[in-house]
């Protein structure tokens, strides 16, 4: 009997429907095809305890399964439970009418329990795409697939479930989440607040900028300054997720399986920090069962690298590309992938390898050329892709022991959000840019053009400070959003002056 189940498999962040046929005919071997990976081939044993462990029958006869499309690799042990149900059906044991209607995956254990999966939300959305009229996966993945709407979820514990099930022996509980009110809920669940943030009055100028426009920010002050616990902060003043935004980031947070047991939408920016040992494809995704890597995670966040100069110059060089593009394509001999990659870039670094060159008061044990070497670890090209290089010195005992709190985060959110707006409106008609820090040259001759006393100010820094054409670009943009953060149509030279002060590491004295 020929029996028909259907799953799917991952390529990329998307999904792609697998039809699994199972056939049986009279012999005694078992054949799986179709480009199934080891953790696929050994279901075989998983399913048989399965079967036998709830007291029903693994057919004694020549089983053939197929795995169509057969040019596509089908990896990991979420294929178990369709192919205990096709297997069971094929021999006359489950009921297939209802079968062609539903999407089967999940991992099950030697007594027939499921287990977790990745990728239940693209899945999902495939699914819905293609008509289907529900979804059966483990319970601990069910919320996760329920965002999806006019697709029915079935969150289950175990086989024997999903056979009852198909033969109209018990009805399976549908996994409703009310998408919105979650979402909405939960956009300003904040960890840290920059109210805790003493002192720092131009850092955390600098970070309103950055995150107003979207720019990539580099500080470098000694240690215990504050660089960190700033950075950590920052996903609190970014606008919050659009739920376009939110389906995205957690699409690629599924197929990783990065999101936690009854999980859903992911509701705040997400912030990543790799590592200084973090290995390339770590970072950007790949490797023999593809996923996304680093800077795939902090799409529509953060990605903060702390201790910059630390990471091998090899690992630096792969950010250059994404930076620019906010993708990254993996291309190995059997597979190519894209992943999105839109992230702002932080980082963090001493001035020195001792730390203590820009302190106020704490001697440096460095030579020059020790801190020129340090420093040149970050290659020059990577360094311009930085809009804010901002040099922070520790805070004062006064104002580490004042009791009063500083500005919340939620005051400078709204600063922001009123930027981005701006930005929004400004970009309406502009495909792929939506912020600042997305504009491409020709919008930076129509938006960006400053004042006469701004050119003269800017044509000034240019040739004292031995600019590249890169960061005079950079400087427009940044221009721009402190111009957006006051209101202004128009750039000034204040605005102009401000940018360029955020251009520390350009100054051809700061190592003396």
């Amino acid at each position: 009997m020929l029996v028909k189940v259907f799953g799917a498999a991952l390529q990329g962040v998307d999904a792609t429907m697998v039809t699994i046929e199972v056939n049986i005919t009279r012999g005694v071997q078992f054949f799986l095809v179709g480009l199934p990976d080891s953790a696929v081939k050994e279901s075989h044993e998983r399913i048989v305890s399965a079967v036998q462990h709830n007291g029903l029958r693994f057919p004694h006869s020549q089983v053939v399964v197929n795995m169509a499309p057969a040019d596509i690799r089908k990896e990991g042990s979420a294929y178990d439970l369709p192919l205990a149900i096709g297997i069971l059906a094929a021999d006359g044991q489950v009921n297939t009418q209802r079968l062609e209607r539903y999407v089967i995956m999940g991992e099950m254990g030697l007594d027939g329990a499921l287990m977790p999966i990745k990728g239940s939300l693209p899945i999902a959305i495939k699914a819905r795409e293609l008509g289907y009229d529900g979804f059966i996966l483990p319970r601990q993945n069910a919320r996760e697939a329920a965002v999806v709407n006019k697709l029915k979820v079935y969150g289950v514990d175990n086989m024997m479930q999903v056979i009852r099930f198909f033969n109209g022996e018990e009805e399976l509980e549908e996994t409703v989440v009310d998408t919105r009110a979650e979402f909405y809920a939960h956009q300003s669940d904040f960890p840290y607040d920059f109210a805790d943030v003493k002192g720092q009055q131009r850092a955390k100028r600098a970070f309103e900028v950055a995150a107003s426009g979207s720019h990539n920010i580099i500080l470098i002050g000694p240690p215990g300054s504050g660089k960190s616990m700033m950075a950590k902060r920052l996903p609190s003043i970014l606008p919050p997720l659009s739920l376009a935004e939110s389906l995205e980031t957690t699409k690629i947070h599924s197929v990783a399986g990065k999101l936690g047991s009854n999980a859903s939408l992911i509701a705040i920016r997400p912030f990543r920090s790799p590592h200084h040992t973090i290995s390339s494809v770590a970072l950007v995704g790949g490797g023999s069962n593809p996923q996304p890597g680093e800077i795939s995670l902090a799409h529509n966040g953060v990605l903060f690298c702390d201790e910059f100069p630390e990471f091998p110059r090899h690992i630096l060089e792969l950010l250059r590309q994404p930076l620019e593009d906010r993708h990254i394509t993996v291309s190995r001999a059997k597979y190519t992938i894209d992943y999105p990659a839109n992230f702002m870039m932080v980082a963090s670094m001493n001035p020195c390898p001792c730390g203590y060159y820009t302190h106020p008061t704490r001697p440096c044990i460095c030579s020059p050329t020790q801190v020129q070497r340090y420093l040149g670890k970050i290659s020059g090209p990577l360094l311009d892709r930085f809009d804010l290089q901002v040099e922070i010195t520790p805070v004062p005992f006064e104002k580490l022991s004042d009791r009063g709190r500083a500005e919340s985060s939620a005051v400078i959110r709204e600063r922001v959000i009123r930027a981005r707006e701006i930005q929004s409106e400004r970009f309406h008609g502009e495909k792929g840019v939506h912020c600042n820090a997305q504009m491409t040259r020709q919008l930076l001759e129509k938006y960006a053009v400053p004042d006469e006393e701004g050119i003269r100010i800017l044509r000034l820094a240019m040739e004292r400070l031995n600019l590249s054409a890169r960061a005079y670009d950079r400087i427009l943009k940044v221009s721009r959003t402190i111009a957006d953060l006051e209101g202004c149509e128009q750039i000034n030279s204040d605005h102009i002056g401000e940018a360029i002060g955020y251009r520390s590491l350009d100054r051809e004295n700061w190592v003396s």
